[in-house]
């Protein structure tokens, strides 16, 4: 029996197979997540150009050799025959340039390559947002040594308070690319009004500024933070009242060396020299005291004593250097040499001894004379203008104006002479005017009115570009530059104009 079950225990047999379902398929659909994203909406923008299709061709040859010598063989010169004709025209052709030698057909012609400019246009204009949105108005213009950069200074002159009141001074470089009218290149921050600009005759960047406070500052506009560099500073020298006037002229003892001049309405005319720490000091003075002018009988009823006159406008001469024309307050203008030698009557301290330049007094306007200017084309003459609304030409050999035109029925502020023209000159008049007079066209009126400023807003100031002369800028009280672009009659002089502007000058009155 134990057999039995062992022979049980290792038989053959068969049992059912086992089997396990795949499930990976499934389980990864389960499993399976569905994700999505987008960018954001793509910018499409379409754009054309157009070129105009041009072609080049060339066609070269091959010089042939033999045709070139065959024609140089060909040419055959008569010189016997040409000597012939020569001599025979000779007499006539030295005749007819003789003829031409002593013509005076193209007396004062100048060929003149330049496009004609017709009509008086505006080319640029010019303002800062911040010193209008403050009502400042323009005080004073001036072009650069080179003609490219013009700057003005933004004060107030109607009212308000100009000792406490902050100005500025805008610089814009007219030939740069881009010019922005409403930003310009430079501002300058001032504690005061500026009252007058005048920039260096020959360094571009220096420009120097009379204040209400009475200092005179010298600005270089290529030192962007910081572009003050002298001043006169608040000494027993500087002036008490507001400087009206400054101007560069030559250093007698120091060829290439210019100094500064400033003129105010407390009477004093003073020359400054520059310093090494900045400051600038004053080299020599004028004072002029009512006592030591000269008397004509126009002004017998002014009063006479030791009181400054107050000086609101100067101009030197072009011919000589130490002679210059003085506008003042009581209306009339005076002739003044810096080779005076008389002490004045001023008692107010000061480091030089201040002389008495007066040495003639001209026939007065109906009020304060507001600017004067003399001739670049005659010694003798000079133009003046004031809040009588007329200009006075005047000669410095005569107390009598040779003319008196009047061009406003309110005041004119500004005159000036053209640079090229010996008989154009420029003024500004408070009816927002700009009015250019040609003495060669008419003695009694404007050639041309050009308005500035609307609603008769006063135009303040004008100056001619030196450089570029078809250029002319005038600031108003709207706080706005206008550079006009003049038109050629303007620019170019004319036959015999200088002999006219002589028999202008050699005219005399009663």
């Amino acid at each position: 029996m134990a057999t039995a079950v062992g022979a049980a225990m290792l038989a053959d047999g068969s049992a059912p197979g086992a089997a396990v379902p795949s499930l990976w398929r499934s389980d990864r659909s389960l499993r399976c997540e569905a994700k999505s994203c987008q960018t954001g909406k793509i910018s499409t923008a379409e754009a054309a150009v157009q070129s105009q299709t041009s072609q080049d061709a060339s066609v070269q040859t091959d010089q042939s050799i033999d045709a070139a010598e065959a024609f140089q063989q060909d040419v055959q010169v008569d010189y016997t025959s040409l000597l012939l004709f020569l001599q025979r025209v000779e007499d006539v052709v030295i005749k007819e340039l003789n003829k031409n030698w002593t013509s005076h057909a193209f007396d004062g012609f100048e060929v003149n390559w330049t496009d004609q400019n017709e009509a008086v246009l505006c080319l640029h204009t010019l303002s800062y947002p911040e010193a209008q949105d403050q009502h400042l108005q323009v005080t004073s213009v001036s072009w650069n040594a080179t003609g490219s950069v013009l700057a003005c200074s933004y004060g107030r002159l109607a009212y308000g308070d100009w000792s406490t009141e902050k100005s500025y001074v805008c610089t814009w470089n007219l030939d740069r690319r881009g010019l922005d009218p409403k930003h310009p290149d430079l501002v300058v921050d001032v504690p005061s009004s500026v009252l007058c600009l005048a920039f260096h005759p020959s360094q571009p960047s220096l420009i120097a500024g009379g204040l209400f406070s009475g200092e005179v500052v010298v600005w270089d506009t290529s030192r962007r933070e910081d572009p003050l560099i002298w001043r006169t500073g608040l000494t027993d020298d500087t002036h008490t009242d507001p400087v009206y006037q400054v101007s560069w002229l030559p250093d007698a003892k120091h060829r290439n060396h210019v100094q500064l001049l400033s003129a105010s309405t407390d009477g004093k005319v003073l020359v400054w020299r520059e310093e090494r720490d900045g400051q600038l000091a004053l080299a020599e003075g004028f004072a002029l005291v009512a006592q030591q002018i000269p008397r004509i009988a126009q002004l017998k009823k002014l009063m006479w004593g030791e009181v400054a006159v107050g000086v609101t406008s100067l101009s030197f001469s072009h011919f000589d250097p130490r002679m210059f024309i003085v506008g003042v307050e009581g209306g009339y203008s005076l002739k003044c040499s810096m080779a005076a030698e008389t002490p004045a009557l001023h008692r107010t301290g000061s480091s030089v001894l201040l002389r008495a330049p007066a040495e003639l007094v001209f026939s007065p306007h109906g009020g304060p004379v507001y600017s004067v200017s003399c001739s670049p084309f005659h010694r003798n003459l000079f133009l003046s203008c004031g809040t009588d609304g007329q200009v006075h030409l005047n000669s410095m050999l005569q107390t009598q104006p040779l003319l008196s035109l009047q061009l406003s029925k309110k005041y004119l502020f500004c005159v000036r002479w053209s640079p090229v023209r010996p008989l154009v000159f420029a003024a500004a008049s408070g009816e927002g005017d700009v009015h250019l007079f040609d003495f060669a066209k008419s003695s009694q009126k404007p050639a041309v009115s050009i308005k500035q400023a609307a609603a008769e807003c006063p135009v303040y100031c004008l100056e001619f570009n030196i450089k570029q002369t078809q250029l002319l800028a005038a600031g108003d009280a709207t706080g706005t530059v206008r550079v006009w672009q003049l038109s050629s009659d303007f620019t170019e002089q004319g036959p015999r104009e200088m002999t006219h502007l002589e028999q202008l000058a050699s005219e005399t009155t009663d």
